[in-house]
């Protein structure tokens, strides 16, 4: 008998973890764990080692993209899909960089969902047509389209990390203990990403960061 396809399950919306969660056992998944923060999901994965993790993209505490960097670390075999309300740039290429199987938007029926979560414990993808629309897909792999790249790719995946935790306002001793690093290097890292954004102030670098999808607005 095949062993049901194990699955943790993160978003900070109780009805929507409720809805896949009973969903997803109906169609003979083994549910692993639920999270409502990315922390809690790495804490899942570590412990479970599911066979794919739903992270919806806007959670609190640390971000979904760092929460799934770790969770490969931890689980390297478990896949990643991200779940969206919302189509950005921005996120889709932290999706890429992160080496995610799949991004779906939170529009998706279930079903869409359910066969998602299928074809990645496959070894395949799953995107959204709204996402795959921005993608090109060839014998070099998945990336965003030459037409939708930005100047958001200039950025290391660290800068567009630290990009991030600033636009939403963070001070420097918080984006220090959320990154795990010095506030020395928090420092460099703000100035070497307004160099390479031609960015001179807070205000400008929020409105950059809304733009690539990185906070809402």
């Amino acid at each position: 008998m095949t062993p049901a396809i194990s699955v943790v399950l993160a978003d900070d919306h109780t009805l929507v973890r409720e809805m896949l969660h009973d969903r997803l056992r109906r169609e003979g998944m083994e549910i692993a764990g639920v999270a409502s923060a990315g922390d809690e999901a790495v804490r899942l994965a570590a412990t479970t080692h599911p066979d794919v993790v739903i992270l919806d993209i806007d959670m609190p505490g640390i971000s979904a993209f760092e929460a799934a960097r770790l969770v490969r670390a931890a689980s390297p075999a478990t896949r990643i899909v991200f779940l969206s309300a919302y189509v950005h740039d921005g996120y889709i290429d932290q999706a890429l960089v992160v080496e995610a199987s799949g991004y779906l938007t939170k529009s998706e029926p279930p079903d869409a969902i359910v066969e998602a979560i299928r074809k990645v414990h496959r070894g395949e993808t799953s995107f959204s047509p709204a996402v795959l629309a921005r993608l090109v897909v060839d014998s070099a792999g998945i990336r965003l389209g030459s037409a939708v790249q930005t100047r958001y790719e200039l950025l290391t995946e660290r800068e567009r990390e630290i990009l991030g935790y600033v636009a939403r306002g963070l001070l420097q001793k918080q984006i220090a203990r959320q990154a795990g690093i010095s506030v020395k290097t928090v420092q460099h890292h703000i100035t070497h990403t307004m160099d390479k954004l031609e960015i001179h102030d807070r205000v400008e670098l929020a409105r950059f960061a809304i733009r690539e999808g990185l906070i809402e607005a």
